[in-house]
């Protein structure tokens, strides 16, 4: 009975440095994600990249499938190595900041590469680094979503979220107008991509620099500190003793595996209406703006319903979205489809990364980011190089008809076999 009471007043006390913390942990996570996810969404944007690919690999589709697949593949990778890093620690930030300056030393390499290697050598490099940025990715994830779990409480990251993007979308959309006017032009090179991949790095780094002042709290417990081999012998029983777990991160896998068109609606795009920076600039902009816009529905219709409903819904806009680009064309309709799949996306990413966070136990949540995101970028890294494929041999139509049913698939299942976790979960966050 004491041994209880002493638990009972270790986590009141937790929770109330939690509380007295607040508003000043939520002002840092905005400003973090305001520049940090602005010099990345022009990363993971499917327009800059896939763009810039095409023109160093002299117009291939299966080079940008495998550029996008390997950065997946690292992402793949390494969620589990994240977790065992930092499901024993009390703080997790330092980690943070080591993992997360490596992410930002990737994309300095991929500017630099377009400014000082040949076309062939920064094609090669380019794919090398990209499967290096994967790996820091993939234990990124799974840290700083801990880090937010542990300072944020779940009825406030719906919100969190949806403005943290919402002022991070308005930001990156100029900066990506103004890279794809200025830095770009209407005769793409690999020195005008460069300095826009250049100014994403300034900008992440910066984003990264504000985490200085989170006040990390230290939870009563943690988890073990054991073997990353023990922690994988123990992910079959976890699975089994959380059905509903288990199917949301095969429905999260199966719905990924849309993610194979992201590369390709660009280039789909682009064969009525050319490359140029102008286009990128305006596609990005609308892909930009639309999740900037929509992330303050989807945090309120999270906050409000659960993320569960922000998952669907997402996957039902998106599946609208890639139809309408394939049976369309011109400008008007390309940005309709990109706000569409804009939209869709954020939502997609916002709700599946927060409805991890809601299954099981606190000790348990870094394990299940990484099972669930581990599950998600595998499909993640084949879904693009299947595209590719596809692209090459049956045309960008075939991989659009593709996604829309592993689309189809992922919602499906989490309709029929995934209830709500917020309302059925009873054990402490």
């Amino acid at each position: 009975m004491t041994e209880l009471r002493s638990k009972r007043r270790a986590e009141r006390s937790y929770q109330i440095q939690v509380r007295r913390n607040l508003n000043r942990n939520f002002a840092v996570h905005l400003a973090h994600g305001l520049l940090g996810q602005t010099g990345f969404r022009l990363i993971n944007a499917p327009t800059f990249l896939p763009a810039y690919v095409l023109l160093l690999s002299n117009g291939s589709n299966i080079a940008v499938g495998i550029a996008l697949a390997m950065q997946s593949l690292g992402m793949a990778i390494t969620p589990i190595v994240g977790a065992n890093l930092i499901e024993h620690k009390a703080r997790v930030l330092p980690t943070g900041f080591l993992i997360g300056g490596g992410m930002r030393a990737m994309v300095l390499c991929i500017a630099l590469s377009g400014i000082f290697l040949s076309a062939s050598s920064a094609l090669i490099a380019i794919i090398l680094l990209l499967a290096l940025l994967g790996l820091f990715q993939g234990m990124q994830g799974v840290i700083f979503n801990v880090l937010m779990s542990k300072v944020i409480p779940v009825n406030r990251r719906g919100r969190l979220t949806g403005l943290r993007n919402f002022l991070a979308g308005i930001t990156a959309a100029s900066v990506a107008y103004l890279g794809g006017r200025y830095l770009i032009g209407d005769h793409p090179d690999a020195f005008g991509y460069s300095m826009t991949f250049l100014l994403a790095f300034l900008l992440t780094s910066i984003g990264l620099a504000i985490l200085v002042f989170v006040n990390e709290p230290e939870p009563p417990t943690v988890a073990p500190n054991v073997t990353l081999k023990t922690r994988l012998a123990q992910i079959p029983a976890l699975l089994r003793n959380d059905p509903a777990f288990t199917h949301y991160f095969l429905a999260r896998a199966l719905a990924t595996m849309g993610r194979m068109a992201m590369p390709f609606y660009i280039l789909y795009a682009g064969q009525s209406l050319g490359l140029t920076g102008i286009t990128l600039g305006t596609l990005t902009v609308a892909f930009t703006l639309a999740g900037t816009i929509s992330n303050l529905l989807w945090g309120l219709l999270a906050d409000r319903r659960g993320f569960r409903l922000a998952f669907l819904a997402s996957i039902a806009l998106w599946i609208a979205s890639t139809l309408l680009l394939i049976f369309s064309q011109g400008m008007l309709f390309s940005v309709l489809v990109f706000v569409g799949i804009g939209a869709a996306t954020q939502g997609f990413q916002t709700s599946a990364a927060n409805l991890t966070l809601e299954f099981g136990h606190r000790d348990d949540v870094p394990v299940r980011i990484a099972i669930a995101n581990s599950s998600s970028e595998i499909a993640g890294a084949v879904g693009p190089l299947f595209g590719g494929i596809l692209a090459t041999l049956l045309g960008y139509e075939a991989v659009f008809i593709c996604s829309v049913a592993f689309l189809i698939l992922g919602g499906a299942l989490v309709n029929i076999y995934v209830a709500e976790p917020r309302w059925a979960k009873t054990k402490p966050d």
